[in-house]
């Protein structure tokens, strides 16, 4: 089956560099990812964690759009609990009103952090994802009557409509309420470990078409990691397995090196987590991991993969994307 191809970018943090470094790598992905005919780049939100720089979606998002001109640019999500939805709405119709037609706003429940940084950021709770979103539409739309409190308020720039609405889910939970609400619907294949097939179905079968969309559009996240060989890709999968480790255990430390993650005095126990942990993965040279991403998407009807690769050398990660789009490209 046909499907498209898109990027996730977390703005990993590689130990031996800096965070104001990976926010300038996410600028070359981008350019890469348009340059080799990727559909959409997201860049995803979470706070006060060493290994990720993506804390601040919507600016980098600004900058990306002005130096890209034709791929669809998009949060993967803003995680609605942590923003006043009024601030979402103004957010991203300003990027709408900056690059009309190219921008998506993807949503998530989840808080992206721990739970001081979660009190740090007034975030509140995933419980009132619902009553969030309605506010953000209603204010959006104008829908408030003349006695709730919120009546005459304007989300500007009014003339720019909201961007097209994606629902990001890991558990399969928020399915449903994409498919009835007419959004698109992603869902992190990439860190759950969760069976994507049912979540996908259950939101075709509850869509309703929506002036945004016609018919229903999923979207599936992909951990992989490619290379020229098979062995250079295993090499560099060492790196997610001591990120994957180190997580488990509440270290969110910067993303580690393939030497870094070999020399680990890894336990029985965490070498076979590990082992469990890498079926979740697409690890390959190009031929491999197209053939794989292939037989994801027709096992789950997936309209999009998008990818996500951490690899600690910035190089070898463009390198990765570009071989990706190449082996899918020629097949």
């Amino acid at each position: 089956m046909a499907f498209d191809l898109s990027v996730l970018d977390l703005v990993p943090v590689p130990s031996g560099t800096t965070p104001s470094a990976a926010i300038r790598d996410s600028v070359s992905l981008a350019q890469l990812a348009e340059r080799t005919g990727y559909r959409r780049y997201w860049i995803s939100e979470h706070h006060g964690m060493p290994a990720i720089a993506s804390a601040s979606p919507e600016v980098l998002l600004s900058r990306i759009g002005a130096l890209t001109s034709r791929i669809r640019i998009g949060s993967g999500g803003i995680m609605l609990p942590n923003h006043s939805p009024m601030r979402v709405a103004e957010h991203f119709r300003t990027l709408e009103a900056l690059y009309p037609g190219r921008v998506d706003l993807g949503l998530g429940r989840a808080p992206g952090s721990d739970a001081r940084t979660n009190r740090a950021l007034g975030a509140g709770s995933g419980a009132h994802f619902g009553d969030m979103l309605t506010e953000m539409l209603s204010l959006a739309d104008g829908r408030y009557g003349p006695e709730h409190p919120y009546a005459g308020v304007r989300v500007m720039p009014d003339d720019a409509p909201l961007p097209p609405i994606w629902i990001l889910g890991s558990s399969g939970a928020s399915a449903h309420v994409a498919g009835a609400s007419g959004f698109g619907y992603s869902f992190a294949s990439h860190f759950s470990p969760v069976d994507p097939a049912p979540a996908l179905a259950s939101y075709r079968e509850t869509f309703e078409a929506s002036p945004q969309f016609a018919e229903p559009h999923t979207i599936l996240g992909v951990s992989v990691i490619c290379a020229e060989t098979e062995a250079e890709a295993q090499r560099l999968a060492k790196t997610v397995d001591l990120m994957w480790l180190r997580l488990r255990k509440g270290e969110f430390l910067p993303l580690p090196s393939p030497e870094e993650a070999a020399a680990y005095p890894y336990t029985a126990p965490e070498q076979a987590a590990i082992e469990e942990n890498r079926a979740r993965h697409i690890i390959g040279d190009p031929a491999q991991v197209a053939a794989q991403l292939r037989t994801t998407a027709e096992r789950t009807g997936a309209d999009e993969l998008m990818i996500v690769s951490n690899i600690h050398d910035p190089g070898a990660r463009l390198h990765s994307y570009a071989l990706v789009a190449e082996a899918l490209a020629a097949s």
